[in-house]
């Protein structure tokens, strides 16, 4: 060094660099300091982040002996494992010790000369230090190259030559040098890899700029570079963008559509293993990953499940905020909406509707495409899933953004009649489901609109006319206006004509026609598509029309077996099926064919996994009443089983029919010590997954936001398919191979254990009775003296005589309800009696269970009378003479109480009374304290007494003292709610306790409640066959034995009841016995004590319900 003798040492460090290019990726960047013909010295090879910067932070200390000048090279590698060569020059200075020292040990940057117009720089740090033994050790690199170093880093340097001048002799001249390379690494070579990669990449260039045609080959050898980079090599992301190019390259020039989706795959492997900030990252999730979504939105939608990967694979591509995203996640949920139409899957519609959702919110209030992305949401909840699944939630949601759409789309709009048909379209559905009649008018009034925009020549003309017509029938059908019929059929002739099927000598040709069709479109279809389902509706009808005509029972035979078929379809939803095996059974009756008890079944099995799909007590009510018209389905088909001489599947379907809502929740519920002996590590699972659909149940009835009751919906629905699974593996072993499978008659008869049965059936096809007895066959009882409108009128007449009866001073004679009650005894219960004493030969004053079905429900059956006396002066016996009687709102429910009677405990008994319920809330009720401290005092010292009134008779706090106590007695206002059954309630002193309150718990050990309060055992009027009322609600959650009531109560004089019925459930009260099953008797005993002081309909109030 000039000036200086002696050798000196400087310590180096090379911090970073910046605006460092490369004329390929790299998989990184590193420094070469040369010191002299034989030695050099290079950094680590540090990352290239997204601005071309790289930090290295390494150091190295030099001798001054080496060199006066020092050659600094940048460099970029290729390969972040094993470097083949010496990677690309893209950067070259010599600097001489001095200028190194310029800096006075602080940092620097040294500047190179430009590449692509760009200075790269080096930040240094330079300061001398003293000698150390063992600084020459710091100088590792030899400069002694091999062949194969030397030809690589020949072809890089062609091949930066060739891209910054597009001179092909500089790109033949690196494939040449590339080439020559491989030959020397075979495929077992360790750099085989890096030598593939080199030469494809260097065709890969010459491709681009159209100096080379071959992409094919250049593709396979980066497949097989990268099948040589397994996971978790280091330069398997690097191998993975380099095919990326090729095949996105071959796109843009060829347009193969395979290509743009192998792409779209390999960047979403690609990018995970792509750290932020980094320059491969920045490149690959910016302008690659963006052509490949772009392409991949392009390609027309694919409904297999490859399509649809591919749709996910591009959407995780666009993540949150990527302005793309909208675009990929409409492309999915078309994808998915298709895949539904073609599978049945829900699932996939869920989804599709989840996506759709979150495109619609990505187009606020002025965005351009807001209006069709309404319209398809609205089509997928309101056309696709309301017809699936029948959920009213989904029609309102659709009508609400179908209105929204034409707020969008206002008089002028390219696209208004689209959306006033779309509109009218579900308001016509919602009014199928509803029968409001502004839905209908406002429907017709929209396609009346919708018919101005097109024309005589629009090609959608004919198809408006149509549902114009439609509208305008269906009116004419609810309401009868002439005017509707008249204009619809010239509607009708005037779409027929633009269709060209206006002839009306085409009635068998069009049959013959429409099955050849229908034919041909089965066998088009694969087995399970859910259009097939239209298929055999098309038959059904085709082969209908032409029995009709020509009464051949091999047509009603057809006709029958495609019902079968349409009702069976495994894809198409519940609503649709339910629907065909109603009418199914309509058919069955009006042509009395063979298959009507089939029929029944059918309907049955379907509206039950119907209702297993919602997942709280008021939506399955909601579905049920959805097939409003099928509510007498139970009794008409018990009527048809005894048409048919079979009792045993008359008493199975009017279980099966009766009772649903209450049958799927106890399912969660049934007790499994039997399978807990057979099979305990299948009881366990069972139990657990019932906990979690039980869970479910809870959490969603909670929920509000539409999107997130989805969600939960989807989560229910996969918590019920374990929990299935878990069923059907439980059928599969010995004995249980009935497992919550509707009960057959001999698991019924459990019901008549201690006392017959009797099931009042009141169908419009005939009204019977059939007596279950305690053993062998059921009794069919003819009640032919009275049809069902008497049975209705009878009804009516019940309800006006009660509420005179309550205005009437308390010891006038109750003249109307006798007449009734005479009525119920000799046409209704006088059969019943004749069978039981002469048939069953069974003793007076025996137990017997009264189950009334439909229009029964609403009859007083415990207290017909004949109101006769004999020649000795004595009363005829009436029922409750002959016999001690209880009800029961099912045959199971009756045998789950007997079930639960095995978990007896040490008995407590708890008083809750609200005399006081606040404003608004009712009146008091003076006596209920008064009625507390008298039962507390004929409650038995054995017992734990416990008395909750006043402040204390909160909701929380009734509902802990029914959780905590065996026996209850409820004094208060109970109001039984007509229109929505689950919301009947006690009324305490701050909320009520409803009836979904009650249901949610589960008291195993409960064993005996007294409902002194109004209205607890009379169900709702709507569905009486659903038996849902307060009483129920007690004894569905685990109480055995209950006292209701069946109108409202005068607590004046209830208390008389209430006095006599504890002295005879607890006489002698020194034994200090609680028997539950002593109720029936001392409500029987109590009734007949308190004659003289209880008017009539105060003592026919009360009834006894369980055990």
């Amino acid at each position: 060094m000039p000036g200086s003798s002696e050798s000196r040492y400087i310590k180096l460090d090379v911090t970073s660099g910046k605006h460092l290019n490369s004329w390929r990726m790299p998989a990184g960047i590193f420094v070469s300091i040369n010191f002299d013909s034989w030695r050099r010295w290079e950094s680590s090879i540090g990352v290239l982040s997204s601005e071309k910067s790289v930090v290295w932070g390494d150091t190295v200390t030099l001798s001054s002996d080496a060199s006066p000048v020092l050659s600094v090279e940048i460099r970029a590698s290729y390969e972040a494992d094993r470097m083949l060569g010496s990677g690309e020059v893209i950067g070259g200075l010599r600097v001489s010790w001095d200028e190194l020292l310029n800096h006075r040990d602080e940092p620097f940057d040294l500047s190179f000369p430009p590449v692509c117009g760009v200075h790269p720089s080096l930040t240094l740090k330079a300061a001398v230090v003293q000698a150390c033994g063992d600084q020459d050790g710091a100088l590792p690199d030899s400069l002694i190259d091999c062949d194969m170093t030397l030809h690589t880093d020949a072809g890089h340097a062609q091949s930066a030559e060739y891209v910054a001048s597009e001179t092909v002799s500089h790109l033949n001249a690196a494939v040449e040098h590339f080439q020559l390379v491989l030959d020397q690494c075979p495929a077992s070579h360790p750099d085989h890899a890096a030598a593939l990669t080199n030469l494809a990449y260097a065709r890969l260039e010459g491709y681009i700029r159209n100096h080379l045609q071959d992409i094919d080959t250049t593709i396979s050898s980066f497949r097989h570079a990268l099948a040589l980079r397994p996971q978790h090599h280091p330069d398997r992301p690097l191998s993975l963008y380099n095919l990326t190019e090729a095949l996105t390259w071959r796109h843009k020039k060829k347009s193969t559509a395979a290509d743009i989706r192998e792409a779209a795959q390999l960047y979403h492997e690609l990018l995970p293993l792509c750290p932020g900030g980094t320059y491969l990252r920045s490149i690959a999730a910016g302008a690659g990953a963006d052509y490949v979504i772009v392409g991949c939105n392009n390609l027309p939608t694919e409904v297999s499940d490859e399509g649809i990967c591919l749709r996910r694979v591009v959407l995780e591509l666009c993540h949150v905020g990527h302005p793309r995203r909208r675009r990929a996640l409409d492309e999915l949920s078309r994808a998915l909406i298709s895949h539904f139409a073609q599978s049945g899957n829900i699932d996939d519609l869920d989804e599709g509707i989840q996506f759709c959702r979150e495109v619609v919110s990505l187009c606020p209030e002025g965005h351009p495409f807001r209006d069709s992305y309404l319209n398809n949401l609205a089509h997928s909840l309101g056309i696709c899933r309301f017809n699936h699944q029948g959920n009213p939630n989904d029609l309102d949601e659709a009508i609400s953004l179908h209105e929204e759409a034409l707020r969008l789309r206002p008089v002028g709009h390219e696209s208004r009649d689209f959306s006033l048909d779309n509109l009218g379209s579900v308001l016509v559905i919602r009014f199928y489901a509803r029968s409001a009649r502004d839905d209908i008018t406002r429907a017709i009034s929209l396609y009346r609109e919708a018919l101005t925009l097109c024309p005589p020549g629009h090609s959608y003309r004919d198809t408006t006319l149509n549902n114009l017509a439609l509208a305008l029938q269906t009116r004419h059908a609810k309401y009868d206006v002439s005017e509707d019929l008249n204009e619809a059929i010239d509607l009708y002739r005037e779409s027929l004509r633009l269709k060209g099927l206006d002839n009306p000598e085409r009635h068998n040709e069009d049959v013959e026609e429409a099955i050849d069709l229908c034919q041909q479109s089965l066998e088009a279809l694969p087995s399970l598509h859910p259009d097939r389902y239209f298929s055999y509706m098309g038959l059904k009808n085709a082969y209908l029309s032409r029995y009709r005509v020509q009464l051949d029972p091999a047509d009603l035979s057809l006709a029958v077996e495609n019902f079968r078929l349409a009702s069976r379809h495994p894809t198409q939803g519940f609503p649709r099926r339910i629907i065909q095996a109603y009418y199914w059974t309509v058919g069955a009756e009006q042509h009395g064919h063979i298959s009507a008890l089939e029929a029944y079944a059918a309907f049955f099995e379907l509206l039950d996994a119907h209702l297993a799909t919602r997942s709280s007590a008021t939506s399955r009510r909601e579905a049920a009443a959805a097939f409003h018209y099928a509510r007498t389905l139970p009794v008409d088909a018990a009527s048809c089983a005894i048409r048919c001489d079979n009792l045993r599947q008359a008493v199975e379907l009017v279980e099966q029919g009766r009772g649903q809502q209450w049958s799927l929740a106890s399912r969660l519920k049934t007790p499994v010590e039997d399978l807990e002996s057979a099979n305990p590590t299948l009881a366990h699972n069972y139990m657990e997954l019932s906990k979690r659909v039980s869970n479910a149940v809870q959490s969603s009835a909670t929920i509000t936001d539409r999107a997130a009751a989805e969600r939960a919906a989807t989560e229910y629905r996969k918590h019920t398919r374990q929990w299935e699974a878990a069923v059907a593996e439980i059928r599969n072993l010995k004995d249980f191979s009935r497992f919550l499978l509707p009960p057959a008659y001999e698991d019924l008869q459990a019901a008549a254990r201690h006392g017959p049965v009797i099931i009042f059936i009141a169908s419009i096809y005939s009204c019977s009775a059939i007596i279950v007895p305690m053993s062998g066959d059921p009794h069919h009882v003819p009640l032919s003296s009275i049809a069902l409108a008497e049975l209705n009128n009878l009804k009516e007449c019940f309800t006006g005589a009660i509420r005179n009866a309550s205005r009437m001073n308390p010891t006038q004679p109750r003249n109307d309800l006798i007449v009734l009650l005479r009525i119920v005894w000799n046409e209704i219960m006088l059969p019943v009696i004749n069978v039981l004493e002469n048939v069953l030969k069974l003793k007076r004053r025996s137990r017997i269970w009264l189950c009334p079905t439909a229009a029964f429900t609403s009859i007083p059956l415990h207290a017909a009378n004949p109101f006769l006396t004999k020649a000795d002066r004595s009363k005829e016996p009436c029922l409750e003479d002959l016999y001690v009687c209880s009800y029961t709102p099912t045959l199971s429910a009756l045998v789950r109480s007997r079930q639960l009677m095995k978990k007896r405990v040490t008995p407590s008994f708890v008083t809750i009374g609200q005399g006081q319920p606040g404003a608004g809330k009712g009146k008091a009720l003076l006596a209920v304290d008064s009625e507390l401290e008298l039962v507390h005092k004929l409650v038995p010292a054995t017992a734990k007494r416990t008395t909750i009134s006043g402040d204390a008779a909160t909701r929380a706090g009734a509902l802990k003292a029914l959780e905590d106590n065996t026996w209850v007695h409820l004094a208060c206002h109970g109001k039984q709610d007509p229109a929505q059954p689950y919301h009947s309630h006690f009324v305490m002193r701050d909320e009520h306790v409803t009836l979904l309150d009650i249901m949610e718990k589960d008291i195993p050990r409960a064993e005996f409640a007294f409902l002194s309060a109004c209205h607890t055992a009379v169900g709702d009027k709507e569905t009486p066959d659903e038996v849902i009322h307060l009483a129920a609600g007690l004894q569905f959650s685990g109480f055995k034995s209950v006292v209701g009531t069946l109108w409202e109560v005068d607590d004046s004089v209830a208390k008389h009841v209430v006095e006599a019925f504890y002295k005879y459930m607890f006489h002698p009260k020194e034994e200090g016995v609680m028997d539950c099953t002593k109720a029936a008797w001392a409500l029987n005993c109590a009734t007949h004590s308190v004659k003289t002081k209880v008017p009539l309909e105060q003592r026919m109030v009360f009834v006894h319900i369980g055990v």
